[in-house]
């Protein structure tokens, strides 16, 4: 398997996630489980997003160890168009993953309603022209 085709091969299980996020998110007024749903959903989603840049970043060369580094160098390489929101968008990814409260809950599915998602879509568009 070379790099090429991994990178593409993680661009396939991030748009089925991705999918997944934009299907939850068409819930306009989202009960308690599916707002868990669209947080997992989104916890899913934006782990394939930086192994996908990862995947793409080392191919072109780059040495990628963590989210962190995968986020700023994909900024630097003009792959992302605002690498403080994709900092942010970690953030919350880890305090979610780590902790389940209700108010904060309420707030991350509107981050990720008006801040994350945007930002995924971006992403997913980029690589879906890439890939075609």
């Amino acid at each position: 398997m070379t790099d090429d085709i991994r990178w593409q091969q993680r661009f396939h299980n991030y748009e089925k996630a991705f999918l997944l996020l934009e299907r939850a998110l068409s819930i306009a007024t989202p009960s308690e489980v599916e707002r868990g749903g669209i947080i997992q959903f989104y916890e899913m989603a934006f782990e394939l997003a930086w192994k996908l840049m990862k995947d793409y970043l080392e191919q072109l060369g780059y040495n990628v160890n963590s989210p962190r580094d995968a986020i700023k160098q994909a900024f630097q390489a003009g792959i992302l168009d605002d690498g403080q929101l994709w900092m942010d968008a970690l953030s919350d990814r880890n305090l979610t993953t780590h902790t389940y409260d209700e108010s904060k809950a309420i707030e991350v599915v509107a981050s990720i309603r008006t801040h994350y998602f945007p930002a995924l879509q971006q992403l997913y568009r980029r690589f879906n022209s890439e890939m075609n």
